[in-house]
């Protein structure tokens, strides 16, 4: 393992997006924070595409605090991608991530980690129970996280909370695209991660606005179901659609079947209602396989390719520490 690719105790993993005011206050006091904690840490800031000069201010600021590394994207991809590109190339054994607005206060970082080892978890999400934003973010926010945790079967109170705490293992196991990234402990649960909550302090925005609109309603719903499928126990396609299809073939089936019944024994067939609903349910199921099928045939080259996550391993003596190929074979 090359220096640069050395690993480090804790990663910060700050995704922004137009927050150059706010990184000029975040940067130094997470590092006043991790700096009598250990030697081993970094502070990674992902910009996002900014125009208000973020990756300058993190760049001005990384010559006075030298454990500051700056990902700079070609333009705003969301917050999820930043996320994503942030878990690549975060080398801590323990990954923090935290909101780039003021509003995740960096002092709560040490109680995340304790409750990591302490409680035995992989990732502990922050609550933010007393919230310093408008009504119209904290009542959707509500909303959305009973409805979440009522389909998914995951007691937590804030699942979108920006302030989580990671073994490594976790970030390397999920993959992160759309929006999705309000759904990490439901993916992480799905991996077999154990999934903790610890109550956080939570501070009102001082500078800029959300960069969140209205359309987060509908799409948060869209990827709920998306998660739900991706995380769920059943992973292949064909399993979940096929069984709605066998499903709806049986009872339109049925259906057909006892209309044939009716036909024989009144010697005529009238068109009626239950008919129409028989042969409708019928159409519907052969659909539903056939999305499967197709699903399968997308989706089973990327399932190949997978790699579990291991709760633990001995390997025999000598053994190398990795027994996949080299990126490319």
């Amino acid at each position: 393992m090359t220096e640069a690719a050395a690993p480090v105790g804790i990663t910060v993993l700050i995704p922004a997006y137009n927050e150059a005011e706010s990184l000029r206050e975040l940067i130094p006091a997470v590092d006043a924070v991790l700096r009598p904690a250990t030697a081993r840490y970094e502070i990674l800031v992902v910009d996002d595409g900014s125009t208000d000069g973020t990756s300058d201010v993190a760049t001005e600021l990384r010559a006075q605090y030298p454990q500051v590394g700056v990902l700079t994207l070609r333009r705003n991809f969301g917050k999820s991608a930043a996320l994503n590109t942030g878990f690549h190339q975060a080398r801590g054994a323990y990954v923090i991530t935290m909101d780039a607005d003021l509003q995740d206060d960096p002092n709560e970082i040490p109680g995340l980690i304790a409750a990591l080892e302490s409680g035995g978890y992989d990732l502990v999400s922050g609550w933010k129970r007393k919230r310093h934003d408008p009504i119209t973010k904290t009542l959707p926010s509500r909303l959305f996280n009973r409805v979440t945790s009522w389909m998914t079967g995951i007691r937590l109170h804030d699942f979108n909370c920006g302030l989580k705490a990671y073994r490594r293992e976790v970030v390397e196991s999920i993959e992160l695209y759309g929006e999705m990234h309000r759904y990490i402990p439901v993916l992480a649960h799905g991996e077999g991660f154990r999934i903790g909550e610890r109550e956080v302090q939570h501070h009102p925005r001082r500078y800029g606005q959300s960069k969140f609109g209205s359309a987060r309603f509908v799409n948060g719903f869209l990827d709920l179901l998306e998660v739900m499928f991706l995380a769920g126990g059943r992973r292949t396609p064909l399993h979940v659609f096929g069984r709605w299809g066998v499903g709806l073939l049986t009872l339109g089936g049925g259906i057909n079947l006892y209309m044939l019944v009716v036909w024989v024994a009144e010697g005529k067939l009238r068109v009626r209602p239950l008919l129409l609903f028989g042969v409708i349910l019928v159409i519907l199921g052969i659909q539903f396989i056939s999305m499967g099928l197709l699903a399968e045939l997308i989706f089973a080259p990327a399932m190949q390719k997978r790699n579990y996550p291991l709760k633990a391993q001995l390997r025999p003596e000598g053994a190398p520490e990795s027994v996949r190929g080299k990126e490319g074979e």
